[in-house]
């Protein structure tokens, strides 16, 4: 299996695993805390990941200088990638009040299409022709399974199609910007996805620690009283992000978002079995495109 392909699947797990728990949390703290949760708890998972690739690898180890990270363009694009996602996270908790928890996830996947405009028109990385195809299917199937209906635009609120449409292009921009981060270090990129994930964390746990204090002081108590679930948010976050940033760092974003649209097969089994929420005939067509699209990456 192409290395790619094998870490995208395992972000597709760990999110899927990683979004219901936040749902889950989303009821008892606040967005932003819930957001916070996902990086606090997750930065040793991922520090101890960093270390078990230098372990494994002590060549790289040795002659790695950390002044490497002191370069301009990776401080840009990985800084700005660690702003735009908690940003996208916080609307992405924030859907969580609005609708189901399918639909909830489906808007912010118009992502993949996303990725592949910005990418064309900012990066000039172009898919071809079959990659155009692939992600326009996906992203169709996206739409069925949010059950969006022709000439019922009141099935789904304007609050869910806003919050989603945006998280999604913030995602999009984050995956890019992420890219462009660890392209920019002269290393192998298992090594300089892994280096950009420890960073983007420690940004990103300083930025929403700092928020809490002064906006939702409350809110730490709140935190603190559910380590547990936290620490589990914590694992998968950080499974599902050294997934993301490694296959994004090895294969153009659109391609590896439309791939990780499989996650709706997770999503939707969660919904049914344990959130007990029915799957309609829309979600099944849209499943169904999904499927194709995914065949049709694996088969280019």
């Amino acid at each position: 299996m192409t290395l790619w392909i094998a870490f995208t699947l395992m972000a597709v797990v760990m999110q899927a695993v990683r979004t219901a728990a936040q749902k889950d949390l989303s009821r008892a703290l606040s967005p932003m805390a819930t957001t916070l949760t996902r990086y606090l708890y997750g930065i040793p998972f991922v520090a101890l990941y960093l270390v078990v690739l230098l372990q494994t690898n002590t060549e790289w180890a040795n002659s790695f200088n950390y002044a490497q990270l002191n370069n301009a363009r990776f401080l840009v694009f990985a800084t700005v990638a660690a702003i735009v996602q908690i940003i996208a996270t916080a609307f992405m908790v924030k859907m969580f009040t609005l609708k189901n928890f399918a639909i909830a996830t489906s808007f912010a996947k118009t992502e993949a299409i996303q990725v592949a405009l910005f990418a064309s028109v900012f990066f000039q990385d172009h898919l071809n022709v079959y990659g155009w195809v692939s992600v326009f299917i996906g992203v169709v199937g996206v739409l069925f399974v949010s059950g969006l209906k022709i000439g019922k635009p009141q099935s789904i609120s304007s609050a869910t199609i806003f919050y989603g449409t945006l998280s999604g292009a913030l995602f999009a921009w984050t995956s890019l910007s992420l890219r462009e981060a660890s392209l920019s270090l002269d290393l192998p990129l298992v090594y300089s996805a892994a280096l950009t994930l420890m960073y983007m964390v420690i940004i990103q746990t300083a930025i929403c620690a700092i928020y809490i204090t002064f906006k939702e002081r409350k809110q730490w108590q709140k935190l603190m009283a559910l380590q547990k679930r936290g620490l589990f948010v914590g694992a998968t976050s950080a499974l599902g992000s050294v997934g993301w940033f490694t296959a994004m760092s090895l294969q153009n974003p659109a391609l590896v978002k439309t791939l990780g649209q499989v996650e709706f097969f997770i999503t939707l089994g969660i919904t049914h079995f344990y959130f007990k929420e029915r799957i309609k005939w829309q979600e099944m067509v849209g499943i169904m495109c999904i499927f194709a699209s995914i065949l049709l990456i694996l088969y280019v």
